[in-house]
């Protein structure tokens, strides 16, 4: 082979193959100033919506890895390197590796979820999965919570992101409810005013909205008033407890009976 020849080869493999070089390396670089302001504009958007700080790092990295493997493939494609194989091949070891930590990853994605989105924070005191609790901590695999007893529960975050929850913290208000019964034979209406007294004596519940008294069920062995009213969260258990002492002994100074469950027995004698 002569020179010319060889000038010749090479000279059509660059009308062959140097547009698509060109168009490679055109697309490496806009596609890679691409990917980094997608990362910038993530990284910032989770910034402002106050997620964990410790997890804007990791989310932004797996989104940089993401986009670069698409660019990569992208400009092989481009470069008339077949990708069908590759691209099996990767995503037979993805479903593999997330088969193997489909509970790990379930998990991870429902921390993700949780610290993003917020449904609950550190403090609130939940509902969940069965337990009732404070939470103390919210980790990207599970959520810890603290029980009235002092108990550490500690609850995958899969299960808590996907189920229902109950979050005691949320409003600023709560309201209280009780059911009071009186004994047949005693007047309604005095105990009505006495539960009234009661409720209006006490600073921690609220006038508005106003505290509501009425007459709930005729019961086996009471006429039963169901008392509600709203208190700001931090007093619920408070006013609840205190309200049920109140009650029981501002009835007896009353002369108002608290009925209990009873039975009368008749004995007959055969003559």
């Amino acid at each position: 082979m002569n020179a010319e020849e060889i000038i010749e080869q090479i000279t059509q493999m660059s009308l062959l193959y140097g547009p698509k070089l060109l168009g490679a390396i055109a697309v490496w670089i806009i596609g890679g100033w691409i990917v980094k302001g997608i990362g910038s504009a993530f990284k910032s958007t989770l910034s402002k919506s106050k997620t964990d700080p410790s997890l804007i790092p990791f989310l932004t990295g797996i989104v940089n890895g993401l986009l670069k493997v698409m660019l990569v493939i992208t400009v092989l494609g481009m470069l008339g390197i077949e990708m069908t194989s590759f691209i099996a091949i990767l995503g037979a070891a993805g479903l593999a590796v997330g088969m193997a930590l489909s509970g790990t990853l379930q998990n991870f994605a429902g921390g993700v979820m949780i610290l993003i989105f917020k449904p609950f924070k550190v403090g609130d005191v939940l509902q969940a999965q069965g337990y009732t609790g404070s939470v103390a901590e919210i980790q990207i695999f599970n959520t810890i919570m603290k029980t009235p007893d002092n108990k550490t529960i500690i609850i995958p975050n899969g299960g808590l992101s996907t189920s229902s929850m109950v979050n005691y913290s949320t409003e600023a208000k709560r309201r209280v409810d009780w059911t009071i019964g009186v004994a047949y034979g005693d007047d309604l209406d005095k105990a009505r005013e006495v539960i009234k007294r009661l409720c209006d004596e006490d600073s921690r519940i609220l006038k508005d909205p106003a505290v509501f008294i009425a007459v709930s069920a005729l019961a086996d062995s009471s006429v039963n008033f169901a008392v509600r009213a709203w208190v700001n969260a931090p007093d619920y258990w408070g006013v609840h407890f205190d309200l049920n002492e109140k009650v029981y002994k501002t009835f007896a100074a009353e002369g108002l009976n608290i009925p209990f469950p009873q039975m009368d027995v008749h004995l007959h004698k055969d003559s």
